[in-house]
């Protein structure tokens, strides 16, 4: 069947949606299981006592009602920048604007939070194992400078590792998140213990319960509120999550209600496990602030009880700076982007394709709060522009459900107009109440706000915000999707001929699509819909294929995909496109020792739902004469099923082979031929040559054989010896050392026959 290329106006331009509802609740838990608990749990003690359990756990009511809010916009309008990007719809004017102002410099005080966190958990880790050295230092340079000089130097780094792009993969940030729970379970379990065997002594420490009255507990409320913001960030990434509607729920609540959990155990067992002789437990934890919790682990867990809550303090606050870096740059470059913010802000660079004006800028910022205020005047800042930029979302909700009633909204906010309403309610009354703390966080942010309604009046109030990129919407097809689809990614002009003379073949063959792919990566920094300003440079890619498929008269289906990681990219076109087999191009080496072929290549083949085969290509690639190594197995078998229609078209001579070992006898060479005419039973290839190839190693022989040839092609392993391998041992080193083109073929299990199923049905 003949069906004319889609014209190139029809390329279809999606966000690679990569993240599920765990990936976005470790987003959530990662984000507020940080440096907040570590860092805010003493100085809480300290202003409400024992009492400052029930702090937290109003705490939890009190956000789990902006959470609610949260769900509903996000799963409703899945697009970057959260709550800036809510508020700024509902206002559009000079709230807008002040909501990103106050969003920016709350994410930024946060930072500078984490930072000083990370300096006393740095030091403290000295003062206990090299008590010598820190005392030193300090006695030399002075506590306060010791500590700036370590905030300064992980700032910076933090701030140079965006500004160069670097960023902790989904699966590694999973794997910080987990530890720090677990770091966080050590401690409660062995402090429920010690409350255990000396109950009578763990219930005095929470009496009296309310030692400093209501009025304490709403001052630790406020002081604390910021350990509860961090699932406001799965907003941010919505554009990213698969199923939004459905999951971006679903991560809010689950990311809070293991927070809440986890948190109102650390403080009951900081309370209650700690029993100093001379006072309160309250107070001892009051007295030592942001590093209460070390000193809590070293009265009652063993010997690496310290070191265990340190590293789990220093991995949290580090994690939670460079989290807070990039959100915080992230709205300063959706501002600048809007001419809400001086243009520069959204400038990117030119090499990196990160923000790194914003970056720096925010970098400076942070840095100049964490040396000029103490510790809690930093932390009750941060936890009061969060409380005010949190009562502006709620807000917001109310105005988008009528001016935007058209929005499909699979989501509601339960109670409206009256839980949303108590929430800001809630949240106000706590920013109020942080005045009695500390006035000087009230006077920081009141300068803040202050300073950015004038610049808004005076300055980009004038400025017209520039529109926003968008998703295109997939154009419809014009004719209905063919039952079998084989996608061929495109990143080099070079190969994208050879890898179509391998795909058309098969397309045609089984009546199917071609589905040509590439992918425009956006750094991590940036919002993924930047990547829009990047589609027309790969664009002639697409037009090369189109054009190259449309002389075969083949349908071509092309797929733009936009994603922070180019596998992220490839793996949810395959997803979204229903690919039955992936055709994938291959360089021929890797630079990374630890990889197999690399790390995007690695990850598609580990993780792609289709069939996939990966080809390695040399020089001008033809297909005279083909290779077929077997040992048997249903891989091998599926490769003569994809190889027949190449041979068809092409004329392709075929030699079989199966390697033996130099000394083996006439019946291990019948074996070997008895392994070649399994795999060519029922096959179509025209007249095959059959040879038993001699070798002390088999991938060395079929190397050695492979120079006559212009193409060998191998199945996968059958074998679960190498599960660290990506073909199997055998066809891995043949691919890396063949001096010739390679084609590796790997079937999924129960995909093989997909293709006849959906074309019966």
């Amino acid at each position: 069947m003949a069906v004319s290329s889609l014209p190139p106006e029809s390329n279809r331009v999606t966000f690679a949606r990569s993240l599920g509802c765990f990936d976005a609740s470790m987003i959530g838990i990662g984000a507020m299981i940080g440096a907040g608990i570590f860092v805010l749990t003493g100085i809480a003690a300290g202003e409400a006592g024992p009492a400052s359990i029930l702090a937290f756990a109003l705490n939890g009511l009190v956000t789990l009602m902006t959470a609610f809010c949260y769900a509903e916009l996000a799963s409703a309008i899945p697009e970057a920048g959260g709550g800036y990007s809510f508020v700024k719809k509902a206002f559009p004017g000079p709230v807008g604007f002040l909501s990103g102002w106050m969003l920016w410099f709350a994410y930024t005080v946060a930072c500078s939070l984490y930072a000083l966190g990370f300096a006393g958990y740095f030091w403290e880790f000295f003062h206990k194992y090299l008590p010598d050295v820190s005392y030193t230092i300090q006695a030399t340079t002075g506590v306060q400078p010791s500590v700036a000089f370590v905030t300064v130097i992980v700032s910076c780094v933090f701030v140079w590792l965006n500004v160069r792009g670097t960023e902790v993969t989904g699966k590694a940030e999973n794997v910080i998140t987990i530890s720090k729970i677990l770091v966080l379970l050590v401690f409660v379990w062995f402090g429920l213990v010690h409350i255990f065997a000396t109950p009578v002594q763990a219930a005095k420490s929470f009496s009296p319960f309310f030692p400093k009255g209501l009025g304490g507990v709403l001052v630790a409320m406020g002081l604390t509120f910021i350990a509860f913001e961090g699932y406001d960030l799965i907003a941010t990434v919505a554009e990213e999550i698969k199923q939004p509607e459905i999951n971006i729920p679903k991560a809010t609540f689950i990311s809070l209600g293991v927070t809440v959990v986890v948190y109102l155990l650390i403080v009951f067992v900081s309370l209650g496990a700690v029993q100093p002789e001379a006072t309160t437990s309250w107070e001892f934890l009051g007295r030592y602030q942001e590093t209460a919790i070390v000193k809590a682990a070293d009265s009652f867990m063993p010997a690496f009880g310290v070191a265990t809550i340190v590293f789990g303090g220093l991995l949290s606050t580090m994690s939670a700076l460079n989290a807070t870096v990039l959100a915080s740059s992230r709205v300063a470059f959706s501002m600048g982007r809007d001419r809400w913010l001086p243009v520069g802000m959204a400038a990117i660079h030119s090499d990196r394709r990160t923000p790194h004006i914003a970056i720096l800028v925010t970098g400076a910022i942070l840095t100049g709060i964490a040396l000029l205020l103490p510790i809690h005047v930093v932390g009750s800042a941060a936890s009061l522009m969060f409380l005010l930029t949190f009562t502006l979302v709620n807000l917001s909700l109310l105005v988008l459900r009528r001016r935007m009633p058209e929005i499909e909204r699979r989501y509601k906010v339960p109670l409206f107009p009256w839980l949303p309403l108590l929430g800001a309610a809630s949240n106000m009354l706590l920013a109020v109440y942080q005045f009695r703390f500390d006035p000087m966080a009230w006077y920081v942010a009141l300068v803040w706000i202050v300073a950015g309604f004038f610049a808004y009046t005076i300055h980009f109030r004038k400025e017209s915000g520039e529109a926003e990129p968008h998703v295109l919407d997939a154009l419809p097809l014009e004719t209905a999707r063919a039952p079998y689809r084989v996608m061929v990614p495109v990143a080099n002009p070079g190969t994208i001929e050879s890898l179509l003379d391998i795909s058309i073949p098969i397309a045609k063959a089984r009546n199917g699509d071609l589905i040509v792919n590439t992918t425009v990566e956006v750094p991590i920094q940036l919002p993924i819909q930047e990547g829009m300003k990047y589609i027309n440079h790969r664009m002639p890619l697409l037009r090369t294929a189109q054009a190259y498929a449309q002389k075969q008269s083949l349908r071509v289906v092309s797929d733009i995909r936009v994603a922070h990681r180019v596998d992220e990219g490839i793996l949810s076109a395959v997803s979204d496109e229903h690919a039955d087999l992936l055709v994938i191009g291959w360089k021929g080496f890797t630079t990374t020792r630890e990889r197999i072929f690399g790390e995007v290549l690695d990850r598609v083949v580990n993780r792609a739902t289709a069939d996939v085969a990966v080809v390695k290509l040399q020089d001008q690639a033809r297909f005279d004469r083909i290779l077929l190594p077997t040992a048997g197995g249903p891989h091998t078998r599926f490769a003569v099923e994809l190889l027949e229609p190449i041979v068809a078209a092409y004329g392709s001579r075929v030699t079989a082979c199966s390697v033996i070992p130099e000394d083996a006898d006439a019946e291990r060479e019948r074996e070997a031929m008895g392994w070649i005419d399994q795999t060519l039973k029922n096959a179509n290839l025209g007249d095959v040559e059959c040879r038993a190839i001699r070798s002390r190693s088999v991938p060395a022989g079929i190397v050695r054989a492979g120079v006559e040839f212009d193409l060998i092609v191998m199945g996968s392993a059958d074998t679960g010896l190498f599960q660290q391998l990506l073909f199997g041992e055998v066809p891995d080193r043949v691919g890396r050392f063949a001096k010739t083109s390679v084609m590796l073929v790997k079937q999924r299990e129960g995909r093989g026959k997909a293709w006849l199923r959906r074309l019966m049905s």
